[in-house]
């Protein structure tokens, strides 16, 4: 069983004149990068068999373009996601059986918390998801023991991976994973620690 946890793409902010928070809709450009960095999610990961979402509009409209990057796919609403804990979400995700691979696009700090607690580790701080950053959680035993973190991306890489797909950059990850003996999440993990060293940084205030 896979779990693939999406934080939703940028928002208009809290406190807009006239926009209750749980209606906030994604911005242009929110959701134009999400656009992009779901291509590269479909690039590194199979279509998910169950996509939930959280309730709230940002949340939708991730998922929306989720779902249509994958395509054949139909979002699920889950309460759980906007206002739950981790052991909700993972009782609602229980319910699902044992599926093989699963998105959840939700908020933080929630989604940190159901991270740390899927890697049966306590401090939750540390992982903090960017808007419209993914990881992929391997639970080989299912949900009830911890789980392996496949990967944890940002949105640039993902955007960097979409814009790469289609390019000569494949073939050289795939030529080097053939040549070296090495597989290709191997390769895509260095490949995403040698963009970090050349992004700037970016923090966020919005925690929902």
């Amino acid at each position: 069983m896979k779990l693939l946890l999406i934080r939703h793409a940028a928002a208009v902010p809290r406190g807009t004149p006239g926009v209750p928070d749980g209606e906030r809709p994604l911005t242009a450009d929110g959701e134009a990068e999400f656009r992009s960095a779901a291509g590269g999610l479909a690039w590194i990961v199979d279509p998910p068999d169950v996509l939930l979402s959280s309730p709230l509009a940002r949340a939708r409209a991730t998922a929306g373009i989720a779902a249509r990057t994958f395509g054949r796919l139909e979002p699920r609403i889950e309460p759980a996601l906007a206002h739950g804990t981790p052991e909700t979400i993972l009782a609602a995700l229980a319910s699902h059986g044992s599926t093989a691979t699963m998105a959840l696009v939700g908020h933080e700090p929630l989604l940190s918390a159901l991270l740390a607690r899927l890697l049966g580790v306590c401090d939750s701080d540390r992982i903090g998801f960017e808007k419209g950053g993914a990881a992929l959680v391997d639970l080989p035993d299912g949900l009830s023991s911890a789980g392996r973190l496949v990967w944890f991306l940002d949105p640039r890489i993902l955007r960097t991976l979409a814009g790469r797909r289609a390019s000569a950059t494949e073939g050289r990850v795939r030529a080097r994973v053939f040549r070296e003996g090495r597989t290709f999440m191997d390769v895509l993990r260095d490949y995403a620690a040698s963009i970090r060293t050349r992004r700037r940084d970016d923090t966020s205030s919005e925690v929902v």
